[in-house]
């Protein structure tokens, strides 16, 4: 007889979120100057910042297919946050190595990572997706601790670096890590094995479906166009002559922004529908990125940019997982997620961090925003396009249900 299901337990996610997003809060700003300290051009750094997406193209998917076959989700997310710890103690050493030891720890680390996310999800929506929607008060105030680690983290990692100096930030990457593996540990434990139906589940059907196909479209081009946040926000304003705390404050404003969204969703979130909020997000997310562009030497106006991370991220985010537990059921649910980091994150990762490259190389790292303020303007195109095909299926369906 099949156990009943435990109750619902925020706080075991929330620990886990904040572990995992203080590793992120420290890793994704400093890591490009690190690289920059032991001696690697923009070009080189874009290639590094393309190697996780590249990893994303792969990981997830494996992992999200593990996660539904096996039934195991939470053993997998456990081995997952152990290589992880395994792999930033690596950096220690990997970083004075050369650049094939380093790229081979940035790989397995980023592998392993890219686990984290999908199953997390998986595990989280099972609990707060009905479905026929997304609990976006309970979701905002589980995943908001994730955004508290992340700017505690980069905050705190600001002024560390500024006096320990920025070759320490190996050291300080297994911290979090190892955190990441307690928590992975408080989560309960499921032994259940694969369904019948998870086992005949194919994704391809819903794949075929042009709402899904403008919604990836979508997603894609907005993460592209926030490949030059990810890759190159740091190196600009090193450029324009911020000081590291400086810089750590500028990511905090952002992620500020987006706590604040996750803490108040509930009230309004569902107010829009989920693929008129891509709209707003790809469009927000043009004016970000051209008004850091033209106003990078300007203080309070990044500032004021940064702000706009509670819509191009947080609340773009919500609405992607939102639609993903909407496409894909349980039984594909971690595989959707797990599609949502590659098609979402990994490949425009690649193309952002070698694009991101090539322009800063050839036309100053301003014209890498300028780029992402056109991508993102593509973006919100597709998810116009996503919306005009969800209204299209709904009316299809009305119309059968009015069939005799």
């Amino acid at each position: 007889m099949k156990p009943a299901a435990a109750p619902f337990r925020a706080a075991p996610f929330a620990v886990l979120w904040l572990c995992y997003f203080a590793f992120n809060g420290l890793f994704m700003p400093y890591s490009p100057l690190w690289l920059s300290h032991l001696g690697y051009s923009t070009l080189a750094i874009g290639a590094f910042a393309a190697l996780q997406s590249w990893t994303r193209i792969v990981a997830p998917y494996g992992w999200g297919w593990l996660a539904d076959h096996g039934g195991r989700r939470v053993a997998l997310l456990r081995a997952a946050a152990l290589i992880s710890a395994a792999a930033a103690g690596a950096l220690w050493f990997a970083g004075e190595a050369g650049m094939w030891p380093l790229t081979l720890a940035m790989a397995l680390l980023f592998l392993a990572n890219g686990a984290v996310t999908p199953i997390a999800e998986t595990l989280l929506l099972k609990h707060l997706h009905d479905g026929t929607g997304l609990d976006a008060h309970r979701y905002g105030r589980v995943r908001l601790w994730g955004s508290i680690g992340f700017i505690a983290s980069v905050l705190l990692s600001g002024w560390v670096l500024q006096g320990a100096g920025i070759s320490s930030l190996p050291l300080l990457c297994f911290v979090p890590t190892i955190a990441l593996v307690a928590a992975a540990w408080r989560l309960p434990a499921s032994a259940d094995g694969p369904s019948a139906t998870q086992r005949r589940a194919a994704v391809a059907p819903v794949l075929r479906r042009p709402v899904v196909r403008w919604f990836f479209a979508c997603v894609m081009l907005t993460v592209l166009a926030h490949s030059a946040l990810y890759a190159f926000f740091s190196l600009y304003l090193a450029e324009m002559g911020y000081a590291k705390p400086w810089v750590g404050a500028l990511w905090a404003v952002a992620v500020a922004a987006e706590i604040a969204f996750f803490a108040v969703a509930g009230r309004f979130f569902a107010r829009l529908d989920m693929h008129r909020w891509l709209v707003v997000a790809a469009g927000a997310s043009a004016l970000r990125f051209a008004t850091t562009a033209a106003f990078g030497g300007v203080a309070a106006v990044l500032l004021l940019a940064q702000t706009l991370h509670c819509i191009t991220f947080a609340a773009q985010h919500m609405a992607c997982t939102s639609l993903i537990a909407r496409y894909f059921p349980d039984e594909l649910r971690a595989r959707g997620s797990a599609l949502y980091s590659v098609l979402g994150y990994g490949v425009p990762g690649v193309l952002g961090g070698l694009a991101g490259g090539w322009i800063s190389e050839r036309l100053g790292l301003a014209a890498v925003f300028w780029a992402a303020a056109l991508v993102s303007l593509a973006a919100a195109a597709c998810g116009t396009m996503a919306s005009r095909a969800d209204n299209a299926d709904a009316a299809g369906r009305a119309t059968l249900a009015k069939l005799p």
